[in-house]
């Protein structure tokens, strides 16, 4: 549809109003901004936001008909001819493509892409009547501006949700609907005032985080991480160090639990260093195998979590929709905040996902894609070990993936970009670390992995990599 277009006209000059438009919309024809077969305003809903009669717009719409420019159909409208009749519009400039984690926006994930759901398991019947529901709610709701912390009913379902799946105990007006995981950090960011200090940050951890917030301005000070999660540096308890960002649930990208001491310790230090904690649970509710570990924020005596989750592992990163809790003393602070300068999304999205929750589909649909993921990880490790050279050492246990170590100096950014070239959606592990000297690897997803197929998809890669 190209209904929002408004062609720019002035009763100042001497050209007739009628050129006017007829030259705006031609002009944005041919230079593909309204592209062929586009929709175009009716004369009567054109000549209402322009000011001007119908009869000018029409006469308008004749002359771009007159150029073969487009085409009506009745009371189907008039819409940008499918086919132009002129010579081929100029080359406009291709919209360059953002640096970083990022795939094509249009397509659909690729294979051994990260950080997606698996579509073709998703409870589509399900998904479809939570939308219908929500819909004809918003159809009889007041017409009023909602609550900017989210929909109450959906609070409190997240609150329960919690409770049950993730151990923290929290009250719904604690609870804040954002818009994912880097909504929500914006706003701790924001209110807390840590713009322009020193943050504790995984090494290896997620580069957009660690990006994020040196875009604020923030110092990031590398806290590595071994079998047991992420581990304060001693050297670095002095430096003043005034927040830590840690996925404790599942470690992105290494995949292992914060271990209870490591828990105690980080704890201990936000409460003696009077410093704060921000949980990214990172796909906290799809721990796959051994014991189940609930969220830090379960075991935060003091009130110095931040816990943040979302629902784009689990539904669908579409929707960004994420959640914010809050300690409760911070409570009003954030309430404030968020009333001003970031209120929750969508209302019919929110009513959707709380429809999909209280009937009791999204804690069915966590239970049989724990059992999906674990099945696919299996096969897809059996088939690396079947398809690559012994040199690169395979590591699976915990998280969504799958990692490949490389030998030494292999430049996994380049390998990677080939990878993806080819459909196969894998991440480069280097980037994942502050120091210049990092692992070399690369970083498969396993949500779309299907026996069917996986094995082709395995030999693609081996070749890639057997230069």
């Amino acid at each position: 549809m190209a209904d929002s277009y408004l062609p720019p006209v002035s009763r100042e000059g001497h050209v007739s109003l009628t050129q006017q438009i007829f030259q705006g919309l031609r002009s944005v024809i041919l230079n593909g901004t309204l592209q062929q077969g586009a929709r175009l305003s009716s004369w009567q809903d054109l000549s209402s936001q322009l000011g001007v009669s119908r009869g000018t717009v029409k006469r308008a719409y004749d002359l771009l008909k007159d150029e073969n420019l487009v085409e009506t159909k009745g009371s189907g409208g008039t819409w940008v001819a499918a086919v132009l009749p002129l010579s081929p519009p100029p080359q406009v400039a291709e919209e360059s493509k953002p640096e970083g984690l990022f795939y094509d926006f249009e397509a659909g994930p690729q294979y051994f892409q990260l950080g997606v759901p698996a579509q073709d398991e998703f409870p589509a019947k399900a998904w479809y009547g939570a939308w219908r529901q929500a819909i004809a709610t918003e159809i009889v709701r007041p017409q009023i501006y909602p609550d900017p912390r989210g929909l109450a009913s959906l609070r409190r379902e997240v609150a329960g949700y919690l409770a049950t799946a993730r151990g923290v105990h929290c009250l719904p007006s604690q609870v804040f609907i954002t818009s994912g995981f880097t909504g929500a950090l914006g706003i701790v960011l924001n209110v807390m005032n840590l713009s322009g200090k020193k943050a504790f940050v995984e090494e290896p951890g997620f580069p957009r985080t660690r990006h994020a917030l040196e875009q604020a301005g923030i110092e990031t000070i590398p806290a590595p991480v071994d079998d047991r999660g992420m581990r304060i540096p001693v050297e670095e308890l002095q430096a003043g160090v005034d927040f830590a960002i840690v996925t404790p649930g599942q470690q992105a990208p290494l995949g292992m639990t914060l271990s209870p001491a490591r828990r105690q310790a980080l704890l201990k230090w936000a409460d003696d260093s009077d410093a704060w904690i921000i949980e990214d649970d990172y796909a906290g509710e799809l721990q796959l195998s051994g014991h189940v570990s609930q969220a830090l924020a379960a075991d935060d005596a003091s009130g110095r979590v931040f816990h943040i989750g979302s629902f784009s592992k689990t539904l669908n990163p579409g929707l960004r929709l994420g959640f914010l809790v809050v300690p409760r003393t911070l409570a009003e602070k954030f309430t404030a905040f968020v009333g001003h300068l970031a209120p929750a999304g969508s209302v019919v999205a929110q009513q959707a996902v709380q429809n999909f929750m209280s009937g009791g589909h999204f804690f069915r649909h966590l239970r049989r894609m724990k059992a999906v993921y674990a099945d696919r990880k299996t096969v897809l490790v059996e088939t690396l070990r079947r398809e690559l050279h012994p040199a690169i050492r395979c590591e699976f246990d915990g998280a969504l993936s799958v990692r490949l170590f490389l030998p030494p100096g292999t430049d996994d950014v380049s390998i990677a970009g080939v990878a993806r070239a080819n459909d196969l959606g894998v991440l480069p592990l280097s980037p994942w670390y502050q120091r210049k000297d990092s692992p070399r690897g690369l970083l498969l997803g396993i949500a779309n992995v299907r026996r069917r197929d996986v094995a082709s998809r395995c030999k693609a890669l081996s070749q890639i990599l057997s230069p």
